[in-house]
This record gives C-alpha cells, sequence and structure tokens, in this order.
C-alpha cells in the first residue's frame, strides 16, 4: 500500500506541472487559509531530496512566488471590502481574536509582523487583510511581503529536503519528519506569540493602575470631601 502511494506521489511530483500546482496552491493559502500550502511544499522538497526531482530551487520559487501574489490579493481583498469581511470574521472569537492582535501588531511593529505572520496559522491572511483595510502603504507592504514569502518558500522547501535526505529509502517518513518539525516550529511561534501577548496586557494593566492611582490618590478628581454636619 504504501509502496502505491509513494509511486502515484513520485509520478505526481515528476511533472513539470507541479511547479504550476505549487503556485496556485500557495496562492490560494494567502487568502484562502484552509488550504495546506505548507504540506505540499514540505512534500516537495522531500522528493527532491530523495529522488532529485522536483528541482528544489523551483520549488521554493514556485511556492514563493504564489505566496506573493496570494498575499496581495488578500491586500487588495483588504482595500476593496476590507471593513465588511472583517466584521463578519470577527463575529467568530477565535478569528476576531487574530484580527485583533493583527492590528494591534501592524500598528506597533509595521512591516516586521508582516513577515512573521506568514509562519503564523490564520496570522498571514489576518495581517495582510488588514494591511489592505487600514491602507497600509503598498510599497512597504510589497517590500516586507516578498521577504516573508521568499523566505517562507525556503523554509518549507528546505524542511522537507531535511526529511528526504534523512530518510532516502523512505518518503513518507522523511515526510513525517518535515511535517513534525514544521508543526513544532508553528508551536513555538504561537507559545511566543502568547507569552508576549500575555505579558504586554499585564504590562498594560499596571500602566493603567498607575495612571488612575497617580491621578486620584485620595479620591475622585474634583471632588471635596463633604463637611462633617
Amino acid at each position: 500500500m504504501n509502496d502505491a502511494i509513494i509511486e502515484a506521489a513520485r509520478d505526481v511530483m515528476g511533472s513539470p506541472w507541479v511547479y504550476v500546482v505549487l503556485f496556485a496552491i500557495s496562492a490560494i493559502d494567502g487568502f484562502f487559509p484552509a488550504v495546506p500550502s505548507e504540506t505540499l511544499v514540505i512534500t516537495a522538497g522531500v522528493f527532491a531530496a530523495a529522488d532529485g526531482v522536483p528541482n528544489l530551487l523551483f520549488v521554493i520559487l514556485a511556492a514563493s512566488a504564489g505566496a506573493f501574489v496570494g498575499d496581495h490579493i488578500s491586500y487588495f481583498i483588504g482595500r476593496t471590502a476590507g471593513t465588511r469581511v472583517r466584521h463578519r470574521i470577527e463575529g467568530r472569537k477565535r478569528s476576531g481574536a487574530m484580527f485583533a492582535w493583527a492590528g494591534r501588531m501592524l500598528e506597533d511593529r509595521g512591516g516586521v509582523i508582516i513577515v512573521v505572520a506568514r509562519y503564523i496559522p490564520g496570522g498571514r491572511t489576518a495581517v495582510t487583510l488588514t494591511a489592505g483595510t487600514v491602507e497600509y502603504p503598498l510599497r512597504k507592504f510589497s517590500f516586507f511581503d516578498a521577504i516573508a514569502a521568499l523566505s517562507w518558500g525556503t523554509y518549507s522547501g528546505l524542511i522537507g529536503y531535511v526529511g528526504g535526505h534523512a530518510f532516502e529509502d523512505n518518503p513518507l517518513l522523511g515526510l513525517g519528519v518535515g511535517l513534525g518539525i514544521a508543526l513544532a516550529i508553528t508551536g513555538l511561534v504561537e507559545l511566543i506569540r502568547h507569552r508576549i501577548g500575555a505579558r504586554n496586557k499585564r504590562r498594560s494593566a499596571e500602566q493603567a493602575g498607575a495612571t488612575e492611582s497617580s491621578a486620584d490618590p485620595e479620591g475622585s478628581p474634583g471632588e471635596k470631601p463633604q463637611e462633617l454636619v
């Protein structure tokens, strides 16, 4: 059974059309995050190491170009219909929290978050859509997104290549290792993001408490103590 799956995958990965598929799936994933583009890119990297086809460089370039195009589609959706789309999505608890986070990060960190969000599940679409909604400058967006897309394509392709190279005789095992590494890194990024978010909330609460204390040391501002009768 495994041999049949591997042979079928080899036939697909050996076709020159695989680069078109990589480009298309990576582009769609930019504005429709239900599409698992990382899995496909990692798989292509595994077979590039095990069989020499597809070509790893072309895998990286096709995935990166697709990601760049998809992110810009999401950005322009944000420019044209972003407010309506966001209001619809923000009704869901998890999605709403992601968009709120994206707005704060764009305001605080600007282009850096466009790069970082490429590695956060759901984060890339939230950030690119929000960037369009708030009319983040297109030139700056394209610059940072080019870095994000190329680094993501390289990262995904190389993770698959490392797994495939380690298990050349068993591409399925190599794929499992590659996906495991990707999940571990994604989990680490999510953990760091939550830790930073929690720390920022504590600081904001402490600053708000300090401000209230300094403004109202003995009572409400402007309130005169009542005279004893």
